[in-house]
């Protein structure tokens, strides 16, 4: 079984192209910013993990999804590889997104924004570990 799920904040606005073809396709990339559980001394506190969503979600991505912003994402792990300029073999993995969601509420976004900039691999997560919940939602308020 090839699954994951992730729950992080999105470094920088999705990037998005369109494939070559009569119907052309969303290709959106993006990558998140996941606070680690534990870390050890000299570690940094979150991994950054590259996301890609295609067709529609690809779409809903370009359109809503904004830097900063908290975002919950199901797929599936996908490696691939290839020989760069200088012949030298690259992987790369990413997660190819089934299904992607809001994980906060729009003021809450609105006012993180406001207060606090992205974690970036040179800045660190909250010391603490875990992110900030708005006690204002309820379980039935949730769209999903």
């Amino acid at each position: 079984m090839n699954k994951v799920i992730l729950m992080g904040r999105l470094v920088r606005d999705p990037e998005v192209r369109y494939s070559q073809g009569n119907e052309p396709l969303a290709v959106a990339r993006y990558t998140l910013a996941v606070n680690r559980r534990f870390k050890r001394q000299g570690e940094q506190d979150a991994d950054f993990i590259g996301c890609v969503a295609f067709g529609k979600a690809g779409e809903f991505a370009e359109k809503y999804f904004k830097k900063g912003q908290m975002v919950s994402v199901i797929g599936r792990l996908q490696v691939r590889s290839w020989d760069d300029n200088e012949g030298k073999k690259r992987w790369s993995t990413d997660v190819v997104v089934e299904e992607q969601y809001f994980a906060e509420s729009k003021s809450s976004f609105e006012s993180h924004r406001e207060a606090t900039p992205v974690a970036t691999p040179k800045q660190t997560a909250p010391s603490d570990g875990f992110y900030p919940i708005d006690e204002s939602i309820e379980d039935d308020d949730l769209p999903f």
